[in-house]
């Protein structure tokens, strides 16, 4: 029942999810009144779903404490129920982001070893796809923080984008070691002394995130939450001038026509809803968040993301590579490849 067009992009993405996974099964919960008749305009959703009415929402200005206190019966509140209870294998909301994080905490229990969860989530690049984290779950962070961060997002990486030894860096006001405040120095420090299943690299900067200079960018939820926001408004203000452009004269209409094809591709790379799905990482269970104004197709990206974290045991993955932290000592990479 969350985010800006819900629950008739929710049904319409979970159906376009439903042909792209056959072996998916859905527990939708929310308001049966509303629900129900949207899922019968498809056929293969409802054939594959389970509604599980609750007339309660957690609507997008309730603050987190407020969720906490009176949402656990909400329609977010009972999805996230599902996971900690074994009847779903992960939950999807385009909800209130800060009431999901403070009840998926608080209902699922970070792992052992980790000290705070993070937002991650993949971000269109020059070379294809990155992952950053944390994008907004944490404002501070410490350097054991920031280790856990990077170990989360290898997996991530090797999980979703099938990377057997991806790059690792920082991200900070420059490349160089003496760069940075304490904390983002001796985060470097521990990741170059550990014997972890990951390429660290050191420090990148802020415009190696557009250039894809690494696989995962590590950074606190501060700076994370203004570099995505800023990408995202950066990638809307090009193909605003750029359409602009090419609808300027009639000799830029006719350049458009042999062009159509190549800036078709480009606008669906920088589409956010071909990125969506944001994982809420070091829970004991996954739950994803949605972007709040996405599309169908987005709202599917972001089911296909929690399929295959599911499906590939993110959680099984992340104990093993803090246990190689906390033992410092290497592991076969390839025995955990996928």
């Amino acid at each position: 029942m969350g985010g800006d067009y819900s629950p008739q992009i929710v049904i319409e993405g979970a159906s376009i999810a439903r042909e792209r996974l056959p072996d998916v099964k859905f527990l939708i919960f929310g308001d049966e009144t509303l629900i129900a008749p949207l899922v019968t305009k498809y056929p293969l959703l409802k054939e594959s779903c389970e509604i599980h009415h609750t007339d309660k929402v957690v609507s997008a200005e309730e603050k987190p404490g407020q969720a906490l206190r009176r949402g656990r019966d909400s329609s977010m509140g009972l999805a996230i129920q599902a996971v900690k209870d074994g009847k779903a294998r992960s939950a999807v909301s385009a909800g209130n982001t800060g009431a999901l994080m403070a009840m998926s905490k608080f209902m699922l229990k970070t792992m052992p070893g980790i000290d705070r969860p993070a937002l991650a989530s993949l971000l269109p690049t020059s070379r294809g796809e990155s992952i950053m984290l944390d994008l907004g779950a944490n404002v501070e962070c410490n350097e054991n923080n920031l280790v856990q961060f990077a170990i989360m997002g290898a997996v991530f990486a090797r999980t979703v984008l099938g990377l057997s030894n991806p790059t690792v860096a920082l991200l900070n006001v420059g490349v160089e070691e003496l760069k940075g405040n304490e904390v983002i120095k001796n985060a470097d420090r521990m990741l170059r002394d550990a014997s972890l299943p990951m390429n660290y690299v050191g420090f990148t900067e802020g415009h190696g995130l557009a250039n894809g200079d690494v696989d995962v960018v590590v950074t606190d939820g501060f700076s994370g939450n203004i570099a995505l926001k800023t990408a995202e408004g950066t990638a809307r203000m090009v193909a605003g001038m750029l359409k602009a452009a090419l609808e300027s004269s009639l000799m830029s209409k006719i350049g458009y026509l042999f062009a159509k094809s190549a800036l078709l591709g480009l606008k669906n790379h920088l589409d956010p809803n071909n990125h969506n799905g944001a994982v809420f990482m070091g829970l004991n269970g996954l739950v994803i968040k949605s972007h709040g104004s996405a599309s169908a197709s987005g709202f599917a990206s972001a089911i296909c993301v929690a399929a295959d974290m599911a499906s590939n045991d993110l959680a099984g993955k992340i104990a093993i590579d803090l246990k190689c932290f906390e033992n410092n000592s290497d592991v076969d990479i390839e025995d955990k490849v996928i």
